[in-house]
């Protein structure tokens, strides 16, 4: 599968950085194309993107969660993709966020894209909006710092904090729908309901 590599510092806490990560029903407000995520339980999570212009679905599962440093995961239906994303404190104020994903296109529209490497500009703009969205807010808007091994929670999982406040937006943009990143309109945010583990429960 082609290979897509980006990374950018964005001028927050690591813990903040990982933390807003987390919170993959958000993922829309700053990816382009994906319209929906729904985080199905702890490790499930299934993306709707807008590709080629055309709507996809899709499930993936989150293989590996540990705070404050990675997350992995690998798609379990639709088109194959799979990636991992590192946190790495620069300093007290500063985070290195390193994105690769693996993707394998579908069909002609996605093989002439990743020809004219246009799945790597659009990771590029996700990660540029990553970098506004979550400097401009200075917070997270929730947080999950449970860990997960081989696809399974373990240990104990902490309780989601909300910070509230940016209302509901689904920014329609398009970015990592094709990677496996994200595709989900997500617009959450502000308070949420929350099950007994701390994941949100909307």
């Amino acid at each position: 599968m082609p290979t897509i590599h980006e990374s950018i510092e964005v001028n927050v806490p690591v813990r903040t950085a990982y933390d807003q990560w987390t919170q993959f029903e958000d993922f829309p407000r700053f990816m382009e194309g994906v319209e929906r995520v729904i985080q199905m339980n702890d490790t499930t999570l299934e993306w709707t993107a807008r590709i080629g212009g055309q709507e996809k679905t899709w499930r993936a599962t989150i293989m590996t969660q540990e705070p404050d440093r990675e997350i992995a995961w690998q798609s379990t239906s639709g088109a194959k993709n799979g990636g991992v994303v590192r946190f790495e404190p620069l300093a007290p104020d500063s985070t290195r966020i390193d994105l690769t994903l693996e993707v394998e296109p579908e069909g002609a529209v996605e093989h002439v894209g990743t020809a004219l490497h246009v799945p790597q500009g659009q990771v590029k703009g996700d990660l540029d909006r990553f970098k506004q969205f979550i400097e401009g807010r200075g917070e997270e808007t929730g947080a999950w710092r449970g860990k997960i091994e081989a696809g399974s929670s373990t240990g104990e999982m902490a309780a989601r904090r909300t910070t509230g406040g940016m209302g509901s937006s689904g920014m329609g943009n398009s970015g990592m729908g094709s990677s496996g990143m994200g595709s989900s309109g997500m617009g959450n945010t502000g308070p949420r309901d929350t099950d007994e583990s701390g994941r949100a429960t909307r």
